[in-house]
C-alpha cells in the first residue's frame, strides 16, 4: 500500500508540474488564436502523461533497458496524440474561421448563412442562434422598410388632403371678402364643413401620434359587450339611414369586457363608418359579438357588402395611411380609421383581423374575456 501511495504520489507530483506549467502558458496566450490555445492543451495533456509515467519509471528504479522501453512506448504515444489533435484542432480552427466569415457578411448586412458541417456542437449551436437572428432581424428591416414606405403615403396623402380644402377655404375667404357673393350664408356653411373635416383629420393624426408613441392612456371598466355594440349602432343609424344601408345586430352575446369605453366605441364607430361608406344602398352592414370559450376572449365582428378586398390587399388593410384600390377610408379620408383601430385594439391585448366573406368581407375584433 505504501509504495502504491509513493506511485501515486511521483506521478501527481510529474502531472500537476506539467499541467501548472500549461496554465501559465493559457494565461500568457488567452489573447492569441484558437490554434495556439489547442496547441497548448494538447501539449499539456501529452506532457502530463509522459511527467507522470516517467517519474514513476525513474522512481522505480527500472533498468536501463526497461526504462528505455517505457520511454520509447511513451514518446511514440506522446507524436500519436499530438498528430490526432494536431488534425482534430485544425478541423474545429476551420469551422471556427468559416463561421467567423459568415459572421462578418452577416455584419455587412448580408444574410446569414451558417457554414456547412460544423466540427462541434457548440460551433453548431452557434451557427443555428445567429441563423435565427438573422431572420428576425431580416423581418424587422422588412417591417422598417414597409412602415417607412407607409409613413411616406401618409405624408404625401395628407398633404393633398389638406391642399384641397385650405385652397378651398382661402377661395371662400376671398370672395367673401371681395363682397362678390351673393349668398354668404352658404358660404359660411361650407367653410365649416370644410373647418370640420379638416379637424377630424387632425384629430385622428393626434390619435395615431399617441397609440403609435405608446402612450395611450386607456381607463378599462368593465361593461357588457351587447351595451357596447348598442351604443355603437345607435351613433352610427344616421349615417347608414343617409347611405341607405340597414344596420343590424346579429346574434350579439351579453358577454362581460373590461376596456377602454370611449376608445372601444371609437373602434366600432371605425368599422361602422367604414362598412357603410363600402356597403351600396339597399345593403346591410351587421354587427356580432361572440365568446369564445376555447381561447377565453370575445369576438367582436361587423360584416358590410363591399363585395370583398383583393387578396393582395388584405395584409394591408390596416396599415397607417393605406388605402388601396377602392380604399376602406370615407371619401377625403386620410386612410387612419383602420390604422387607429388596430392600435386601440392592440393596446387592449387584443388584435384585430379582416378575411372576405360572400358578398363582402368581415372584420374581426378579438379581446380579452373579463374575468367572472
Amino acid at each position: 500500500m505504501t509504495n502504491l501511495l509513493f506511485i501515486a504520489a511521483y506521478a501527481a507530483v510529474g502531472a500537476a508540474a506539467a499541467g501548472l506549467a500549461g496554465a501559465v502558458a493559457l494565461r500568457l496566450l488567452r489573447h492569441r488564436s484558437l490554434t495556439l490555445s489547442l496547441a497548448v492543451v494538447a501539449v499539456v495533456t501529452v506532457a502530463a502523461m509522459l511527467a507522470g509515467t516517467l517519474s514513476v519509471a525513474w522512481a522505480m528504479f527500472l533498468s536501463d533497458h526497461d526504462l528505455g522501453v517505457v520511454t520509447t512506448v511513451c514518446g511514440i504515444a506522446a507524436v500519436v496524440s499530438l498528430g490526432v489533435t494536431f488534425l482534430l484542432g485544425r478541423q474545429v480552427v476551420a469551422g471556427s474561421r468559416a463561421l467567423a466569415a459568415a459572421t462578418r457578411a452577416f455584419g455587412d448586412g448580408d444574410t446569414f448563412a451558417p457554414p456547412d458541417g460544423a466540427p462541434t456542437a457548440e460551433l453548431a449551436e452557434l451557427g443555428r442562434e445567429l441563423a435565427a437572428t438573422s431572420a428576425k432581424l431580416t423581418a424587422s428591416r422588412e417591417r422598417e422598410r414597409a412602415l417607412e414606405a407607409s409613413r411616406r403615403e401618409l405624408v404625401a396623402w395628407i398633404s393633398h388632403d389638406l391642399r384641397t380644402p385650405l385652397a378651398g377655404l382661402r377661395a371662400m375667404a376671398e370672395a367673401l371678402e371681395d363682397g362678390i357673393v351673393d349668398d354668404p350664408a352658404r358660404y359660411h356653411k361650407q367653410m365649416r364643413t370644410e373647418v370640420d373635416r379638416m379637424s377630424v383629420m387632425v384629430g385622428d393624426l393626434f390619435e395615431l401620434s399617441r397609440i403609435q408613441a405608446g402612450v395611450l392612456a386607456l381607463s378599462p371598466t368593465r361593461m357588457s359587450v351587447y351595451d357596447l355594440v348598442g351604443d355603437a349602432i345607435a351613433g352610427a343609424n344616421a349615417l347608414a339611414a343617409e347611405h341607405g344601408v340597414r344596420l343590424v345586430g346579429d346574434g350579439v352575446e351579453p358577454v362581460p369586457v373590461e376596456v377602454d369605453g370611449r376608445e372601444m366605441t371609437r373602434v366600432l364607430a371605425n368599422l361602422l363608418t367604414n362598412a357603410i361608406h363600402r356597403t351600396p344602398a339597399d345593403g346591410t352592414v351587421a354587427v356580432s359579438a361572440r365568446h369564445d370559450a376555447a381561447s377565453g376572449s370575445v369576438v367582436l365582428s361587423v360584416t358590410d357588402g363591399c363585395g370583398g378586398i383583393p387578396a393582395d390587399d388584405l395584409p394591408r388593410v390596416f396599415d397607417t395611411g393605406w388605402r388601396g384600390t377602392g380604399a376602406r377610408t370615407p371619401p377625403a379620408g386620410a386612410g387612419l380609421g383602420l390604422a387607429i383601430v388596430r392600435g386601440i385594439v392592440e393596446a387592449h391585448r387584443g388584435h384585430a383581423s379582416v378575411r372576405n366573406v360572400p358578398g363582402g368581407c368581415r372584420f374581426d375584433v378579438v379581446l380579452p374575456a373579463a374575468a367572472n
